[in-house]
């Protein structure tokens, strides 16, 4: 594995239509950063998610470098994933929007010139992932009910780097309202944990998260189960494989909002991909 991207290595970059829109002049600033430091770069301006897809799938050799938000990052981690090519190279990211907590979280820089050079001049970091049975991933972290799954009480679950992401992440991952109301606060969920129970349907929880460890050692997921709103009794594991059951409940991965479902389970998949970061 190259520690960086050769000054010589073509890039493919996709240019998310929602940057195009919402912040011209930082994609333009990317794109200059990008020509003026690598020996070849294609740039593709997309127009629906098909296009996206069909540019990656064609790219050849082309390193896949991404400019937009959170959104443009999982749909084309998605679609590598679904391709089977998701670990042939590594993923670059330059965050242009307003919603790129997850970006950050993971290590990529939030200012579009050191974003830029970080695609340039960055080292590729193995990164796990959670793997459910329908075929969705998460890259950070997720949530029941569809809340905030970076809590104060699992706040030592993050890195330096993530550290100065947290204010943003809460912001993203804030509590939606589904169909004009808040999520309900407690639920009867069963959680299990490489096979053990953590939580049953006979006491109600507060809230569950679970996220891929940044910790070094096994591939293991962090797991909280919070019984109550405060800093009540609680409980945490790190497994493999991760279980909820309950009624008809919903989950926040990563940006997005799944459900209702009644059982799903989570499997993490070591280092599935690789992200430019600084080094």
């Amino acid at each position: 594995m190259s520690a960086h991207v050769p000054a010589g290595h073509p890039l493919l970059v996709v240019i998310d239509p929602t940057a195009r829109a919402t912040d011209g002049e930082s994609v333009r600033i990317a794109k200059d950063v990008l020509v003026a430091g690598a020996a070849s770069v294609k740039f593709v301006l997309p127009e629906s998610a098909a296009e996206v897809e069909r540019a990656l799938v064609h790219r050849g050799r082309r390193h896949p470098v991404v400019l937009g938000d959170d959104a443009a990052l999982l749909r084309a981690v998605r679609t590598l994933h679904r391709e089977r090519t998701l670990g042939d190279a590594p993923v670059s990211m330059v965050p242009i929007g307003p919603r790129s907590a997850l970006a950050l979280a993971l290590g990529v820089p939030g200012q579009v010139p050191a974003a830029a050079r970080a695609v340039l001049e960055g080292e590729p970091r193995e990164m796990d992932l959670l793997l459910d049975e329908s075929g969705g991933i998460v890259l950070g972290a997720l949530s029941i009910p569809c809340g905030n799954p970076v809590s104060q009480t699992a706040a030592h679950w993050w890195t330096p780097v993530e550290k100065t992401a947290r204010s943003l992440v809460r912001t993203l991952t804030a509590p939606i309202p589904v169909n004009g109301h808040q999520p309900p606060r407690r639920q009867r969920l069963r959680v299990e944990a490489d096979g053990v129970v953590l939580a049953d349907l006979d006491q109600p929880v507060h809230e569950v998260s679970v996220r891929t460890s940044p910790s070094a050692g096994p591939a293991l997921a962090e797991v909280l189960v919070r019984r109550s709103e405060s800093d009540g009794p609680q409980v945490s594991a790190r497994a493999r494989t991760i279980t909820v059951s309950g009624r008809d409940f919903r989950y926040r991965a990563d940006s997005a909002i799944t459900g209702p479902v009644r059982t799903r389970t989570w499997t993490v998949q070591p280092s599935a991909w690789r992200l430019t970061v600084p080094r």
